[in-house]
């Protein structure tokens, strides 16, 4: 560990199993990559833990970090934004189309899912805005502010009700044509 200096994550508050709300048990640890802006990897080494209820298994990620994505949120919450000013993150021109691409088809799922939410919390969900969107990201501003750090706002309560879409693109095969 020495070669390579580790950040340990542990949340400070307790959450519960976003499957079936029941208390979660640490068992065990991995390692976990994470890309900053400048190009920079990190490690982070992150607790594995299982549900006592249904004995499935969750990562514990801290807010930095968007499920399935390799670089820190705030480099793809740059990317994504489509601000004016242009982007400084270290990736690749294709790594930020993607992002891009993703962000504008998962827009209107991750607003469903805050809807749901604020719903299931007994709280007055944000209605649709009059004025057309001009951007991916300003139906998403409308509810979680443009400040900075609007995609971890989303990211938290949209993986903790355990309603984060897999990236399955990585795990499917096709077979081959013949």
């Amino acid at each position: 560990m020495r070669s390579h200096p580790a950040f340990f994550v542990r949340c400070a508050e307790v959450v519960p199993s976003p499957c079936c709300g029941e208390a979660l048990s640490v068992i065990g640890s991995r390692k976990r990559k994470l890309v900053d802006e400048g190009g920079d990897c990190r490690l982070l080494v992150i607790r594995r833990l299982r549900c006592k209820g249904c004995r499935k298994i969750h990562h514990e990620l801290p807010d930095c970090v968007v499920p399935y994505k390799r670089y820190e949120s705030a480099c793809v919450e740059q990317v994504v934004s489509e601000s004016e000013v242009p982007s400084t993150v270290a990736a690749d021109d294709a790594t930020l189309r993607r992002w891009k691409i993703w962000f504008r088809e998962q827009t209107v799922y991750l607003l469903g899912c805050l809807k749901s939410i604020a719903i299931r919390f007994h709280q007055d969900p944000v209605e649709k805005t009059s004025v057309p969107s001009q951007s991916a990201h300003h139906p998403i501003g409308h509810v979680v502010g443009d400040a900075s750090g609007w995609l971890a706002r989303i990211v938290r309560p949209v993986a903790n009700s355990n309603l984060w879409l897999h990236t399955r693109s990585a795990c499917l095969s096709t077979p081959a044509l013949r």
